[in-house]
């Protein structure tokens, strides 16, 4: 049986863990690929595997995202090729250390990669999808998003933005036809960490979930149609309580008088 062709993804961050790994699943799932990342050797690599195994066309596009004119190169592959029906904004960058103890050019750098690239990008995107009728928007924020105490409180921030911005982003897109996810992951087992400040072999094991785990649980929570999906939460309840309690704010946050305690005696 011929598998059902689902257009192509672009996959930002796709030379190893996570990005890899969305590769392989969404090229095994019936989609070709375009693989964005700054390691050409390691792309061209995942790209011939997948190619040989899938069957499947792979694109590569050697990128550093926090590069501008690199930036607008893929934000040109997004707006000309038609083709394109999934956008998987995974590229970042994290942080451990307090704010004391941290670089602030860093601090910068992280800024411009995980909130500057994946806005540019879901611009260059969705005027295509709603022209063709439909797309998918993966965006990769971290627990961090609602949880900013346990990191580096940029990294919490920019991945605050993500999920503020893909809340958005539904809210907007709501009567497109196009479908947005944010994927909040716990630790994972990649090179991120080590990266960030703190190999992953610092981590408590009970707390880090594989990232193949962690992808197929994500792309699981997409099928299921979920919005916001925490792969290492058990009880769904309390997202939905987490939500509902927000949706109960906000009719009361803008109103022409201070509430009465805030009234001078």
């Amino acid at each position: 049986m011929t598998q059902e062709h689902k257009g192509t993804a672009l996959v930002t961050g796709a030379s190893s863990g996570i990005g890899a790994i969305y590769s392989h699943r969404l090229a095994k799932q019936g989609y070709d690929l375009i693989i964005v990342a700054r390691n050409g050797e390691r792309l061209k690599a995942l790209a011939s595997g997948l190619t040989e195994e899938t069957g499947r066309t792979v694109e590569t596009v050697v990128a550093d995202l926090g590069n501008t004119a690199d930036l607008a190169r893929v934000e040109g592959v997004l707006k000309q090729d038609r083709s394109i029906t999934l956008l998987v904004n995974n590229a970042g960058v994290g942080g451990t250390a307090p704010l004391l103890a941290a670089d602030v050019d860093k601090m910068q750098k992280m800024i411009d990669l995980n909130v500057t690239a994946l806005m540019r990008l879901t611009y260059a995107a969705v005027p295509g999808f709603v022209a063709r009728g439909g797309g998918t928007i993966i965006n990769i924020a971290s627990i961090v998003a609602i949880a900013p105490e346990l990191l580096n409180g940029v990294y919490g921030g920019t991945k605050a933005f993500v999920l503020a911005f893909s809340q958005s982003l539904k809210h907007e897109l709501a009567e497109k036809n196009i479908r947005i996810q944010a994927v909040l992951p716990g630790a994972t087992a990649t090179e991120f960490w080590g990266i960030a400040g703190t190999p992953v072999e610092h981590l408590p094991n009970e707390i880090v979930m594989s990232a193949e785990d962690m992808v197929d649980a994500s792309l699981a929570g997409l099928g299921q149609g979920e919005f916001a999906t925490i792969p290492s939460l058990e009880d769904a309840g309390l997202l939905a309580a987490y939500e509902q309690a927000r949706e109960a704010l906000m009719p009361n946050l803008s109103r022409s008088m201070p509430a009465e305690r805030y009234k001078i005696a």
